[in-house]
């Protein structure tokens, strides 16, 4: 008995436009989600909380180190009685030095008044 060896391919073609399809109507719906996100109706991560801390440890610890001690940025510790609120702000938002700018934006900015009260 001879088998034709086209069918395993005619059987991943069928198997792959069935994929396709799938997926294509999992988008549909997903898109719908996102602009209702989009328009507020849910919380996003924009709109949701942040932990001071949290982002400290993901976005910040690389170079100002862990313990706050500085690696490649600055040391943190005692920099909320050098600065004022509104200029460290400005300087998450907008960078100095070898800060570049756009590190925190929006949320994450107001994580100023954390470095001010924690890090004195």
């Amino acid at each position: 008995m001879n088998r034709n060896p086209i069918i395993p391919f005619v059987l991943i073609m069928v198997m792959g436009i069935g994929l396709m399809f799938l997926l294509s109507f999992k988008g549909v719906g997903d898109s719908k989600d996102l602009a209702k996100e989009k328009e507020g109706g849910e919380k996003t991560e924009e709109t949701a909380e942040v932990n001071p801390e949290d982002f400290y440890q993901q976005s910040c610890a690389a170079c100002h180190g862990n313990q706050y001690e500085g690696v490649s940025g600055p040391a943190l510790k005692g920099v909320g009685s050098k600065y004022s609120k509104e200029e460290i702000q400005d300087i998450l938002v907008n960078g100095k030095g070898n800060m570049p700018p756009g590190m925190a934006a929006g949320k994450e900015a107001e994580m100023a008044e954390w470095i001010v009260n924690e890090l004195k």
